[in-house]
């Protein structure tokens, strides 16, 4: 493990990397239970962890009634599907005995609390997670740039994007077999190049505020822990 593990941080995972494989969206179990297991594994040792997780995943598969809806009612369904997601996290966590809070930037009172920065401060002072659900509660922003954000307002030593690539490539590895891995790149290298890893808003904002990136691949068993813990893994951008 790293000599000087991180204290505090948000990491944010991809909801479409919790989809069940053989359809492509929905929720895995398998996977979310691995990965409440690491999680666990991180908390146990210290680490105060707050989480953002996306809906790709659930939204993926009613996609197809969103095409030519309006685009602001298009991403509060988004970020309805966070809260799906959230929710089953939670379950998850609570199951391995990690005390978990679910806080929603949308109203739901029956299922998460508001969100309250000094509250969700306190919650990882005690050694609870806490997960952010419904975005900023604002259309038109994505899950990165709530990640950034609620990384910044909790004072996060790192915000850990956890997804289904290994890190940031040169080109896109998917059409380019040569792609190569970038294993440490600035801010202002990450936005010049416009590279689509994560939108350029996040990482204005994490740049403002010096909050370290580390982007890397959740699918690998282990490397949660191992990104909570300040391993050089994946790509830093910082």
């Amino acid at each position: 493990m790293s000599e000087t593990p991180n204290r505090r941080v948000l990491l944010k995972l991809s909801g479409e990397a919790f989809a069940d494989p053989s359809i492509g969206y929905g929720i895995d179990p398998l996977t979310v239970h691995r990965v409440a297991d690491e999680i666990s594994e991180a908390v146990a040792t210290g680490v105060e962890v707050a989480i953002v997780v996306g809906g790709g995943n659930i939204f993926r598969g009613v996609s197809q009634a969103a095409k030519g809806m309006d685009a602001a009612t298009a991403d509060y369904m988004g970020m309805l599907a966070t809260v799906i997601n959230a929710l089953a996290l939670r379950d998850a966590l609570e199951n391995q005995g990690v005390i978990t809070r679910v806080q929603s930037a949308i109203t739901m009172q029956e299922l998460a609390e508001p969100y309250i920065r000094l509250r969700a401060i306190r919650h990882l002072e005690k050694g609870r997670v806490v997960i952010f659900a419904a975005g900023t509660g604002n259309p038109f922003f994505t899950t990165d740039t709530t990640a950034a954000l609620r990384a910044i307002e909790i004072g996060a030593d790192a915000l850990l994007k956890a997804s289904k690539v290994d890190g940031i490539y040169d080109s896109d590895p998917a059409t380019n077999k040569d792609a190569s891995r970038i294993s440490e790149l600035s801010y202002m290298e990450f936005i010049a190049r416009e590279l689509r890893v994560m939108d350029t808003t996040a990482v204005t904002m994490c740049k403002e505020h010096n909050v370290p990136i580390h982007v890397f691949d959740m699918t690998t068993p282990g490397n949660i822990v191992r990104a909570v813990h300040g391993d050089q893994i994946g790509t830093v951008v910082h």
